[in-house]
């Protein structure tokens, strides 16, 4: 059993630190032995079957540094771990590691350099006092969700007369700034209900009043605040032709209603059912609310040092998953993603620090729970779902303790 001799460590920045790592004797030459026979038998030498040439022959031709480079790669990653272990790091990411030039009378080292967990003092955060509403349900929203509900199961009659707003068209269009068609802007025999709210301004109301067969062509400006930022305040020309119009034919809203679209016997019942409903989504939201409004709190007394690599690692991927607008300057872009990444990241370590000062953990039922309740969501059986998320089972766990350390504070602030 080889010796092991004790790495020291430095703190070069609050979330980055460098471990000298020494090497016992035995165990480098234990090393070059595996090394060796790895090596040797990928070579060939006049007289001597593969693997069979001898170390003293493999090193004249091939020289020993060969052998040592391969050793110290094979022993680099298990003495790193070797030295986290001991002075219990948390590492984020991959480490540097290189080797020190050999020194006369001292054993082989090792200099790694790696970003860790940032290390800070946690505010109080049971208790905490935050102000957030309730908004109550009233009648008005029970009678909007009732509508809602009328209108999902309302008839569509085709109708021989112009279109007006409110009626579900089917229509063929194209958009183009400055003759060039616009991406996204274009479709045939798209079926939408006619409401300005669902197109830019003007749009549904160019349309109402067309019939079925006619065609035509009208100029409207995007809007400035348009999504698509490369034609946001552009004027663009859109041609249009209305193939069929129908209108919305709603059912009556009375006890028949009720039966019929939910479990409730009367009116009476879907509405308090609505209302309970109502109430729990809006407790939900409340809850959210309550407990965004505490990270920030928290986070505005606590100082966390971010590692720079983190930072830098999370912007590269959200430019790589973004289709950024061509108009916005990369710089801009950048410090736009560094800004929602830093504050991302601070909030994951105050949330994961205060999980660990709690104990909160995600048991093996939480799991099971999470993914019974994924699985009732897409309609598959809780074992396919299972086997989908082998591979996402540590983001699974991490949600539930994210989710369990936000309920500890939300149930332990003053409301």
């Amino acid at each position: 059993m080889s010796s092991q001799t004790t790495s020291t460590l430095t703190r070069l920045a609050p979330t980055q630190v460098e471990l000298e790592i020494p090497l016992a004797p035995d165990e480098v030459e234990a090393a070059q032995r595996r090394a060796f026979v790895r090596l040797v038998r990928k070579v060939k030498l006049p007289g001597f079957r593969p693997g069979k040439v001898p170390r003293h022959l493999f090193e004249q031709t091939y020289g020993r540094d060969v052998i040592e480079s391969e050793a110290l790669d094979d022993l680099a990653p298990v003495a790193y771990e070797r030295a986290v272990r001991e002075h219990d790091l948390d590492p984020l990411g991959s480490p540097q590691i290189h080797v020190i030039p050999q020194e006369e009378g001292k054993p082989r080292r090792l200099r790694a350099t790696v970003e860790v967990r940032p290390q800070f003092t946690l505010p109080k955060y049971r208790g905490v006092a935050v102000d957030v509403p309730a908004q109550p349900v009233t009648d008005a929203d029970v009678e909007r969700s009732l509508a809602a509900l009328a209108r999902e199961r309302a008839t569509l009659v085709p109708v021989d007369r112009a279109a007006r707003l409110g009626d579900v068209v089917t229509i063929d269009y194209e958009g183009r700034i400055e003759g060039v068609v616009l991406e996204g802007a274009t479709a045939k025999a798209h079926e939408t209900e006619l409401l300005e709210e669902h197109f830019i301004p003007g749009f549904a109301a160019n349309i109402a009043g067309m019939r079925a067969g006619e065609s035509k062509n009208f100029d409207l400006t995007f809007p400035p605040e348009y999504p698509h930022h490369e034609h946001a305040g552009k004027a663009a020309t859109f041609s249009v032709t209305m193939h069929e119009v129908k209108e919305v034919e709603l059912p009556a809203i009375d006890d028949e209603f009720a039966k019929t679209a939910s479990a409730s016997e009367t009116l009476d019942e879907l509405k308090a059912e609505m209302r309970k409903r109502l109430e729990s989504l809006a407790n939900a939201q409340r809850r959210r609310a309550t407990a965004n409004a505490l990270v920030e709190r928290l986070l505005a007394q606590t100082e966390i040092p971010i590692p720079d690599g983190l930072i830098d690692r999370e912007v590269e991927s959200m430019m790589a998953e973004t289709r950024h607008d061509a108009t916005v300057p990369e710089s801009e872009l950048r410090e736009r993603y560094r800004h929602d990444a830093i504050k991302r990241a601070k909030g994951t370590f105050l949330i994961e620090a205060i999980a660990k000062a709690e104990g909160i953990e995600a048991t093996p039922e939480d799991v099971r729970e999470e993914i019974a309740a994924l699985a009732r969501r897409y309609g598959v059986a809780p074992e396919r779902m299972r086997d989908a998320l082998k591979k996402r089972l540590e983001s699974i766990k991490a949600g539930i303790v994210r989710t369990k350390t936000l309920e500890l504070l939300v149930d332990s602030a003053e409301m």
